[in-house]
């Protein structure tokens, strides 16, 4: 028969005795099961002990948390919480250097358990371990040199109970002297410094600025970048985490009005170069706590850009239109009259509509309207000034690409770039806070001062790529932004190191290999694995081949108007093939012009039996592509050839200008 589920099998230990077996019952109260076991070794007084985890948590058991005993868990009978607390706050305040050496040694340890934080706190601890901080290191200073090694661990294990009853947050930060503050911050500030004192005092002001706006204030009083990007250019991991922690803590609880001038100084002192050097590109791995750091830098710094993201451009302002301007003349400007030229105000007005059509612009007349919607607001507009000024022949070419472009087929560069803009702000979640948890940082963006202008460089030349891989309309523009979007979010899950191989991986992401990519996610769903929608696959499978097989024999007999090759390779004549209703034979001739409507069989004067039919090949293989001068046709002919070979040295040649369409060439 199983034991009741209130009983737990323990073992419980105590100094100097052999192990206690016993079963406790989680229904009779703590207190009583103590007495039980101080009863049992004879031990007066049960109030003043506890019982806690044997393991290396040392956690007291309490009414709270004595759920959580399994059966076989290790007890250990101690003193009570409140007796401890008592006897170390006397203990650290000992004149014997050893005496206090350990009682802050046992203080740090126990300080991670919240049921003793509470009563040594309750003891007003945590101003004990402030003077002791402001005043006692004073007090030690001349032993220092004598004693550095025991004076060093004495201050480690002083920061490190104060950090561990802080984080209980039952001691409100607000509450340290300024006094505290520049001690904590002298150990930052100091060249030569134990590990273990230099990471607590970090850990320490990174609450302090979290916790407290005062102690923000205060503290970036005291602490610079320049003084902590030492600390970076170290070995130590966690020296540098917990360096880039205090500086994120410092910028996200910067005002509005100074967060921009800390990027400026982060800037000045190279942050972004020596973390890429020094931690990125370290030879070791990142750890966990390390990556979220980064990622949060990296949120906070792209955050930078919700500003102008959501600042509405305003048509009236001249310096904001003179940006528009600037566009127009980098694109146009060498085909152009200069500003100052004669000529009437009319035509002028007629040059720039037209111009800022061709840039792509949804308001030809005015443009500065483009920019009214939030987000992206001017940051759309920066955006492509910067990559009109930073790139500017490949800015040039896309403008003018698609100017000469159809107009249904023009990628429309100002528009594209608000959109685009406005995608890449949502990918990298610019505005929002940083998680807590997440750790998703992108080297890539620490290689470059302006990394988002690059990242937007590179995509918008992506967009225009894809626009043509795709042989979008202005239909097609939302679909090709999808499309966009998937390749970006794509090549960030890579994490390429750098921008350029960023680059690299969307050049092997095109328009085709998407297409592949989720046709082959489709047929790997889940779903599509299920037993009734593969025996549903399986029995309809037939009639769906039948379908499609008189689909395709449908349109052969429908026949198509082909464009003919002459010996100089120009498509100047036309002919026309088509499937006889019996599917037996391939009736086709020359026409005289494009003919309007199905062409009848008697009029085709050739036919060609499928029975004659010997094989149908593709690209170079086929005849015409290997006649002399035939290969230096552009690479879309060569791949969209195929020929059917029919008897000893006959076949019809076709040419497919599109996926969509069949042309072919007679010989």
């Amino acid at each position: 028969m199983p034991p009741p589920a209130d009983i737990v099998k323990v073992a419980i230990e105590w100094p100097g005795a052999y192990p206690k077996l016993m079963e406790i019952d989680q229904k009779k109260p703590l207190s009583a099961i103590i007495k039980e076991v101080c009863d049992g070794w004879s031990l007066p007084n049960h109030e003043y002990f506890a019982l806690q985890h044997a393991d290396s948590s040392n956690f007291y058991i309490t009414e709270k948390n004595r759920n959580e005993i399994k059966n076989g868990t290790i007890l250990r009978l101690t003193k009570s919480p409140a007796q401890n607390a008592q006897q170390l706050h006397e203990r650290i305040q000992s004149s014997s250097m050893d005496a206090k050496l350990e009682a802050l040694k046992d203080l740090a340890s126990l300080s991670r358990d919240v049921t003793f934080a509470q009563e040594f706190i309750n003891l007003d601890g945590i101003s004990l371990l402030t003077q002791m901080v402001e005043s006692g290191t004073e007090r030690y200073q001349k032993l220092q040199k004598i004693m550095k090694p025991c004076f060093g661990d004495m201050l480690s294990f002083t920061l490190t109970a104060f950090v561990e009853l802080m984080d209980h947050g039952i001691v409100s930060w607000d509450t340290f002297s300024v006094a505290f503050i520049k001690k904590i911050a002298s150990f930052v500030n100091k060249s030569a410094i134990d590990i273990s004192i230099l990471q607590r005092s970090l850990a320490i002001l990174e609450s302090m600025v979290l916790n407290s706006h005062d102690l923000y204030q205060k503290v970036a009083q005291e602490i610079t970048i320049g003084q902590l990007i030492p600390h970076l250019q170290g070995s130590d991991q966690e020296i540098q985490t917990y360096t880039i922690a205090v500086i994120n803590a410092l910028f996200l609880k910067a005002p509005d009005d100074r967060r921009q001038e800390m990027a400026n100084i982060l800037a000045q002192k190279q942050l972004r170069s020596i973390i890429l050097t020094h931690v990125i590109r370290a030879q070791r791995a990142i750890n966990n706590e390390m990556a979220h750091q980064l990622y949060v830098l990296q949120v906070l710094t792209f955050n930078l850009l919700e500003d102008r993201m959501m600042t509405k451009m305003d048509p009236q302002d001249q310096a904001q239109r003179d940006i528009i301007f600037e566009l127009r003349r980098i694109a146009f400007d060498a085909e152009s009259e200069p500003n100052n030229s004669s000529g009437s105000m009319e035509k002028r007005k007629s040059m720039y509509t037209r111009d800022y059509k061709k840039l792509g612009f949804i308001n030809h007349v005015n443009p500065a309207m483009d920019f009214t919607q939030t987000p992206p607001g001017m940051l759309a507009l920066d955006n492509m000034l910067y990559f009109a000024k930073h790139h500017q022949d490949a800015y040039i070419r896309i403008v003018l690409e698609n100017s000469s472009r159809e107009d249904k087929h023009e990628c429309p560069f100002g528009r594209s770039s608000i959109e685009l803009t406005k995608m890449l702000c949502e990918i990298l979640k610019v505005g929002e806070l940083p998680s807590e948890t997440c750790n998703d940082f992108h080297p890539m963006f620490f290689t470059h001062d302006r990394s988002f202008e690059e990242f937007f460089c590179i995509c918008i030349q992506l967009l225009n790529k894809t626009w043509k891989e795709m042989r979008a309309t202005s239909e097609d523009f939302n679909k090709v932004m999808q499309v966009v979007k998937e390749q970006v979010m794509r090549a960030l899950t890579t994490k390429p190191s750098s921008l350029d191989q960023f680059k690299s991986k969307l050049q092997n992401l095109s328009y085709t290999e998407i297409l592949k990519i989720r046709q082959s996610e489709r047929m790997n769903q889940e779903d599509f694995q299920s037993r009734p929608i593969l025996e549903l696959k399986e029995k309809i499978q037939p009639e769906i081949l039948e379908l499609i097989k008189q689909q395709r024999l449908n349109r052969l007999v429908e026949g198509t108007c082909f464009r003919k090759l002459n010996a100089r390779r120009r498509q100047d004549k036309f002919w026309y093939c088509r499937l006889s209703p019996n599917h037996k034979v391939l009736h086709y001739g020359d026409l005289e012009e494009s003919p309007q409507g199905e062409v009848p069989h008697d009029s085709l004067q050739d036919k060609l039996p499928v029975a004659d039919i010997k094989a149908v090949v593709t690209g170079k293989d086929c005849p015409h592509m290997k006649e002399k001068g035939a290969l230096k046709q552009n690479k879309e002919v060569l791949e969209l050839a195929f020929s059917i070979l029919y008897d000893s040295n006959c076949q019809l040649n076709f040419i497919a200008p599109d996926k969509h369409e069949v042309r072919v060439s007679g010989g």
